[in-house]
């Protein structure tokens, strides 16, 4: 092996461990969460008219800066990638967090800095954005995948069980004429009873509305798919979040619950299931880590990072949920424990931004394009 050839094959492994800055961000994020939310705030306000918390968000959003975190300096953004979002959605995902940060600032962020940014709507809206004092949701289905997604023709008709619009700002609408950037009081949404009531969905009615054009067809339709792509990569991190919780929950409750005057963890079945909880955790860990890496670098293996990514983090973090009510018991049956949160949040995001079957389509399809 050469030495070029050695140095090309180093560039080339991403990077999974945690920098310290990364490090840093987790543990001010962290703190701010564990400050501002608790089970009893988190259960009161997902049983209200408004699930998300907007005193969190501005102190998350503005406060510490995140909301630009993808957006360049020159914007207003903090010029960072999505390495550090990803750090950011973990923590959101440890917490169950009422914010907007998926839907605002990453999917409807990079939908915007895959369009020409000195058309000066789409710098000014990137710069509200980037403040934490605006936020966007793109208007298709939060089903939707970067491979599945499809675009209305005219900017007419209504749009379901789209995520966060009924706390946006603005709505990005794309249709097949184009990419419009729409004020959110001009249009009708009618909130909808969704799983995760963490996460609002909303029907968004369109006819008659009228909007600033962003982006002609092709070059929409191409922001949408890049927006998504980054939005499901990046929601491995979170359901990675959800994941570390229920694990480490469910090892400290079966440390403290006694059964026949013994622990419970100690019964060797319990062992073996945490056991493998935790290298599916593990793995899961690895599968973000390297999607959120191949996002921020560019790398030509982010749509196959990300569909790995999202086949698997998807299917662990339920299952970690399934094993955190089931080995807690009685009471993790009960409303009070927040349990069934974080089995709502993990079901609704195995169906969010593509299914897994979508993403292992994906992954087959890639794999046999690489093939010799």
């Amino acid at each position: 092996m050469t030495a070029q050839t050695a140095q090309t094959d180093t560039e080339a492994t991403p990077d999974l461990l945690y920098s310290e800055d990364e490090d840093d961000l987790r543990a001010a994020v962290r703190a701010l969460l564990t400050d501002r939310t608790d089970t009893p705030a988190a259960l009161a306000r997902a049983e209200s008219d408004t699930p998300y918390d907007p005193e969190l968000w501005r102190s998350l959003g503005a406060g510490m800066d995140l909301a630009g975190l993808l957006v360049p300096e020159k914007l207003g953004g903090q010029g960072a990638s999505h390495r550090e979002a990803a750090v950011v959605l973990e923590e959101i995902g440890r917490a169950v967090a009422p914010v907007p940060y998926l839907t605002s600032a990453v999917v409807a962020t990079e939908v915007l800095l895959a369009l020409d940014p000195e058309v000066d709507e789409v710098a000014s809206l990137l710069r509200e954005l980037a403040s934490g004092h605006r936020t966007a949701a793109l208007v298709v289905p939060f089903s939707a995948g970067p491979r599945s997604v499809r675009l209305p023709e005219t900017l007419a008709g209504t749009v379901s069980a789209v995520a966060d619009a009924a706390t946006a700002d603005v709505l990005l609408v794309p249709t097949g004429e184009g990419l419009y950037a729409v004020d959110a009081t001009d249009v009708a949404v009618t909130p909808l009873t969704p799983l995760d009531l963490t996460r609002p969905l909303a029907a968004v009615t369109l006819d008659g509305v009228t909007g600033t054009r962003l982006a002609d067809g092709e070059a929409a339709l191409a922001a949408v798919r890049r927006g998504l792509l980054a939005g499901a990569g990046l929601l491995a991190s979170e359901q990675l979040g959800v994941a570390e919780w229920c694990l480490t929950e469910t090892v400290t409750y079966t440390r403290e619950r006694r059964q026949f005057n013994r622990p419970v963890g100690s019964f060797q079945a319990l062992k073996h299931r945490m056991a493998q909880l935790w290298l599916e955790v593990v793995s899961a860990r690895a599968a973000a880590r390297n999607a959120a890496d191949a996002l921020a670098t560019g790398s030509p293996e982010a749509p196959l990072a990300v569909a790995v990514a999202q086949a698997y983090c998807a299917r662990v973090a339920v299952h970690a949920a399934e094993e955190c009510v089931q080995l807690h018991g009685g009471i993790g049956m009960t409303w009070e424990h927040p349990a069934h949160l974080y089995l709502k949040r993990a079901k609704s995001a195995q169906l969010a931004l593509g299914s897994t079957g979508e993403h292992r389509s994906a992954i087959a399809e890639l794999v046999d394009l690489r093939a010799p």
